[in-house]
């Protein structure tokens, strides 16, 4: 991209090497005070800027998943970044609302992915797209936004930047962009507040008190690693207690001991919740978590194959389900409790515990978890579900609304379960019925 300018910019140099060279996508992604996101919002500025002196025109889009207005959007964290540089002030005309060249070449547009995805196939030539704050994008938006980066010249194609703090490790942009190392056109770096050097002092202060004050919270606030606890989560110092105490980490199982599996029912459509078990033993006050496994809009075949493959037979394992374990499944017409007795199992149902079930099932863990042993390497999606499940609420009135039903609900749900029937050993399992001919282990 030929241009006659002799500005210079100082940037961190760990970024200063990934806007060097061709490239489809370059990201970054970190904690808190790496300076990825002020970076970026001036690089946008700068390329336009090169854009317009090669005599290109186009549009820099800037989209988040989430936009309700320009308050929401990256509109002042570009305009703060072309005030810190004379030639980009000089260049481009900076309004309340907009941001264009005054040559007329560059204009900045915002959209919001939740909402207006497919506005972006009606926007003009895109030069670059910037998606920010990128964890929560969707794969479907995804698949949308990246074909209208299709403009190319002689020296030079539409790029695709992204930038985002980690969450989630299933977040679609991990998969895309981060996982991504054999690709030499994705270029994507981790940053963090230590490679900012013009880390501020006053941040420095900020970052010594969540060390200090909020450990559970540290790594992924500064130090870019995935969310295992959010703060305000229903066992945040459950977990974190239990990581200092040593009870996550290596657990086995007694091979002379039942395997108790607890499940929490999902469906068999697409939107269905997921089906969750926690594989446990109960040895003397220990409750010792083996393992964890959940799935969406899979039969029930497909959730007895797990179990069989982990070794978890008729012969060694029961089963305890919630109320709707005798509920039928919309698809197949047949409870998931009777499908598993079809298949050989000892099935228990707990009786529903009628109002605040969910959060009876909440405090029996909380009272529990100071006796709860957790295998680590084969819970990892449930740790990351108890770490986040936490209390929905309603902020103009300061008031709880009881747990969020989201992502991390189903495997809290069966964590609790399991955490009930430890307390009330009354519960007995019902006895083993007669397969029924032609059931439906082969769906």
């Amino acid at each position: 991209m030929p241009f006659d300018g002799t500005a210079q910019v100082a940037l961190p140099p760990k970024l200063k090497s990934l806007f060097i060279g061709p490239a489809d996508v370059r990201g970054a992604y970190g904690g808190r005070g790496s300076a990825k996101t002020r970076t970026f919002a001036k690089m946008t500025a700068v390329r336009g800027y090169m854009f317009g002196q090669s005599g290109q025109s186009g549009i820099i889009l800037c989209g988040r998943q989430f936009m309700n207005s320009l308050a929401d959007s990256s509109l002042e964290e570009i305009k703060r970044a072309i005030e810190e540089e004379p030639f980009l002030a000089a260049y481009y005309e900076v309004g309340e609302k907009f941001i264009k060249s005054r040559d007329g070449r560059i204009e900045y547009a915002f959209v919001g992915l939740d909402r207006s995805i497919e506005s972006i196939k009606s926007k003009g030539r895109i030069l670059i797209l910037w998606v920010d704050e990128a964890e929560p994008v969707t794969a479907s938006a995804w698949s949308i936004a990246i074909p209208t980066l299709r403009e190319e010249g002689t020296d030079w194609n539409a790029e695709l930047w992204v930038t985002w703090n980690r969450k989630r490790k299933n977040a679609a942009v991990e998969g895309r962009f981060a996982a991504v190392t054999d690709d030499p056109l994705i270029r994507i770096v981790e940053m963090n507040w230590r490679d900012n050097p013009k880390f501020p002092a006053k941040m420095e202060r900020e970052r010594q008190r969540d060390l200090r004050d909020r450990p559970d919270q540290y790594d992924h606030i500064w130090e870019g690693a995935f969310v295992s606890v959010i703060e305000g989560a229903y066992y945040a110092a459950s977990l974190t207690k239990a990581r200092a105490e040593g009870r996550i980490g290596r657990v086995v199982a007694d091979p002379n001991m039942v395997i108790r599996l607890f499940c929490d029912i999902g469906g068999t459509g697409q939107r269905a919740d997921a089906f969750s078990i926690w594989a446990a033993q109960f040895v003397g006050r220990e409750i010792r978590v083996l393992n964890n496994y959940a799935a969406v809009g899979q039969p029930l075949s497909a959730h007895l194959a797990w179990c069989r493959e982990q070794g978890y037979t008729p012969g060694n394992s029961q089963f305890w389900l919630p109320h709707d374990g005798d509920s039928h499944d919309k698809v197949f017409d047949v409870s998931v409790a009777s499908g598993m007795r079809d298949a050989g199992y000892e099935v228990t149902v707990v009786p529903n515990q009628g109002k605040g079930a969910a959060m009876m099932r909440v405090e029996a863990a909380r009272r529990r978890f100071p006796m709860i042993w957790i295998n680590e390497a084969t819970t990892q999606g449930g740790l990351e579900a108890l770490g986040w499940y936490h209390e929905r609420k309603d902020e103009e009135r300061g008031i709880g609304l009881g747990p969020e039903h989201d992502w991390a609900s189903d495997d809290a749900d069966s964590f609790g379960l399991m955490c009930v029937v430890y307390e009330e050993p009354e519960v007995k399992a019902e006895p083993k019925k007669k397969r029924r001919a032609g059931g439906w282990m082969g769906t």
